[in-house]
């Protein structure tokens, strides 16, 4: 009987016959891939199934993890691969670190004892950069998170009432989950807000977490997300590695669970954070002390494989292609152990493309694939501001505390201690005059020169980083219109193209969200809102309707929005007989952000059907009225001729006119119902 290996599924177990062996026991066969039989000594034999063998259709999940299956010795070259990978890419990027981690000294959080040129010299930073970021991060926030949800819904196609309500469904739903179930969303967007002026590039991660049961969209801060040299996009990245830094506590509980295999890591390595962490660190006031908790570094890679036994299979011939496909391998960097291999393509694809995860949110467009942010592009202004401002504080300090020398022999007594304001102190002269006898160095006031240049500098920085709104008020409120907006234009062109790039980046966001909540929402889902009740459905989720931002990419700022809804009132006050005015007086109320218009400006009620002499004062008082069909149109018209031979509506062009184009309408829709009623005559005597 041969020797069967127990490991094994039993769907791959099979019975081989030896000569002169009795066969007690036969077992259903499913063979897939190459079989090596090895001959032992004792007549029997070891049946080795290559990786494929165990790799049957319909006998495991699509994403099932690889590494429980495949053996060690195809593992462990794949986790020595990926580290490998990932510290050459690090190594790559290395100047990009050094830029970023100089930089972020020039926000002057922590301040800098300087003993340089002299004990107590200026340590303080100008906040040119610091107010930069900070504005950015004030503005974005509010314009591309709104309070009523981040989400909004258009229709692909032509329209119809029950797309209509399913989009609405949709808009629903997502706001609700964004802001309501995904609790870390808000908080993680502020903190993606102020990270992105600053290295110029962050990511976003939105995948399905299985312990959350939901839907997760992960802020990602560009130092963990390494990707190689040769990349200039994510969907063109050869391979995409993040970084994940996991407690050793939370890495058992996801072995456990079975999202990860069972393998014996051992300690996690030393921390040797690197330079970036420790300068984030360092800036935060915090520091690593003796007893910390073991922090695994986890690198989660998306590469391109071809594994042994789950190759590319031809469907004509059934030979391998060669042709890699993805997949995501999770090693643990210390031990170089692999955690999981997942295949990274939909089951239902058969180009097998590339599950992507990750949206990159750009500040300005680098010249390769990390952006520029406000360190690289005002850093060396902002440098050059904090250097002047050290040296206007250290004059004054050098002019209000002169030094210089005095004349061997004269002896002050209690030299060492500071003369106080209103205090004389004794003084033994060997002769001839004190003045004589100390000779203080000529320290110079703080040059007004250096003050200007410096006022220069952060000029220059300021205007760089778009801080528009202080050029949005400063115009002429008398100026013409076209004026307005061409000097709005030209103050916001910087802010304008970066709100931009953030709402393209959202976009993808957002439907990479919708694709994951279409796969795992139930067929009918209902949830609770403030003050009712909503039910979403799963085929909601479909090519229809289109998940884009709330925010508008033309307009980064309240002050913008106000200028143009001013703009837009001087324009229709100008012309009122050809505008609506109520629309515009609404518009400039939504702009300033007022609540419960309608109790400021009531919507103006539809006109009704009245009685003659209802329109005679309606007329006096300047109020519309119209003919309405169904009317007594001859009593109208008796009625409208006899006021009309009054002379107060003699004496008044104004209250004539009306009561004319009232008739006329009276007239026009008489002769309408009276060739009506001709029509169906003829028509009743046709039939």
């Amino acid at each position: 009987m041969a020797d069967i290996d127990k490991s094994l599924p039993n769907e791959v177990r099979t019975e081989v016959e030896i000569p002169g062996e009795e066969v007690t026991e036969q077992e259903e066969i499913v063979e897939q891939g190459p079989v090596e039989i090895i001959d032992e000594e004792d007549g029997g034999a070891t049946i080795d199934f290559a990786p494929g063998a165990v790799n049957v259709a319909g006998t495991e999940s699509h994403f099932d993890n690889l590494a429980d299956i495949l053996p060690e010795d195809i593992l462990e070259p794949i986790g020595n691969e990926m580290v490998d990978n990932y510290m050459d890419y690090k190594t790559s990027r290395k100047d990009w670190e050094q830029s970023y981690i100089q930089g972020l000294d020039l926000l002057g959080f922590k301040y800098e004892n300087r003993t340089e040129p002299f004990q107590g010299a200026s340590g303080a930073t100008h906040p040119v950069l610091a107010e930069a970021v900070t504005q950015f991060q004030a503005q974005a926030y509010k314009e591309l998170l709104p309070a009523e949800g981040p989400v909004r819904t258009d229709v692909i196609g032509v329209d119809s009432p029950q797309i209509s309500e399913q989009s609405q469904r949709v808009k629903d739903y997502m706001n609700y989950l964004l802001m309501d179930q995904m609790q870390e969303y808000e908080p993680e967007f502020d903190q993606m807000l102020f990270h992105l002026p600053l290295a110029g590039s962050t990511f976003k991660k939105v995948y399905y977490d299985q312990l959350l049961g939901r839907a997760v969209s992960k802020f990602i801060p560009a130092e963990d997300l390494i990707v190689p040299y040769t990349a200039t996009s994510l969907d063109e990245a050869e391979s995409i590695i993040h970084s994940l830094k996991i407690s050793e506590n939370d890495l058992r509980k996801q072995q456990v669970n079975g999202f990860y295999s069972d393998v014996e890591l051992g300690p996690p390595g030393v921390d040797n954070n690197d330079e970036l962490t420790k300068k984030e660190r360092e800036i935060s006031g915090t520091k690593k002390t003796g007893r910390q908790e073991s922090i695994y570094n986890v690198l989660e890679c998306h590469v391109n494989l071809d594994l042994e036994g789950f190759e590319d299979m031809d469907p004509e011939t059934g030979e391998p292609t060669g042709i890699k496909l993805p997949y995501i391998v999770t090693v643990e960097e210390a031990s170089r152990q692999i955690l999981s291999i997942k295949r990274n393509y939909a089951p239902d694809d058969v180009k097998k493309n590339k599950v992507q995860y990750f949206v990159h949110f750009k500040f300005l467009p680098g010249l390769g694939f990390y952006g520029f942010g406000l360190i690289h592009m005002i850093g060396g202004l902002s440098r050059t501001a904090t250097s002047a401002l050290r040296q206007l504080l250290d004059a004054g300090t050098l002019s209000n505390l002169p030094a210089g020398f005095k004349q061997r022999g004269v002896r002050v007594r209690d030299e060492a201690s500071p003369i106080q304001p209103g205090e004389f102190k004794d003084v033994d002269a060997p002769g001839g005059s004190l003045r004589d006898a100390f000779f203080p160095l000529p320290y110079k006031e703080p040059s007004q020169t250096l003050l200007q240049l410096m006022g220069i500098v952060v000029g220059a920085g300021q205007r760089f980083a778009a801080i528009a709104d202080m050029q949005v008020g400063d115009g002429n409120q008398g100026a013409a219109v076209g004026t307005t907006i061409a000097l709005l234009e030209r103050g916001s062109r910087v802010m304008s193209a970066i709100h931009k790039r953030l709402y393209a980046a959202m976009k993808k966001e957002f439907r990479l969200l919708g694709t994951i909540v279409a796969q795992y929402l139930p067929p009918e889902y209902p949830y609770d809102v403030v003050g009712g009740a909503r039910t979403i459905k799963q085929l909601d989720f479909d090519n229809r309707v289109d998940i884009i931002p709330v925010a508008d990419p033309n307009i980064f700022s309240q002050a913008q929005r106000i200028t143009l809804a001013q703009t837009e009132l001087q324009l229709a006050q100008s012309n009122p007989q050809i505008h609506n005015l109520y629309n515009a007086y609404r518009k400039m109320y939504e702009a300033i952000g007022v609540k419960d218009i309608n109790k400021i400006l009531p919507p103006p009620a539809p006109i009704q059907p009245v009685d003659p002499s209802v329109e005679h004062i309606n007329s006096l008082n300047a109020k519309p009225f119209q003919a309405f069909p169904g009317q007594d149109h001859r009593a109208h018209i008796t009625a409208h001729l006899n006021f009309m031979s009054t002379n107060m509506v003699r004496n008044n062009p104004v209250v004539m006119a009306s009561i004319q184009k009232n008739i006329l309408e009276h007239i026009s829709i008489m002769a309408q119902e009276q060739v009506q009623i001709e029509f169906r005559e003829q028509m009743m005597q046709m039939q």
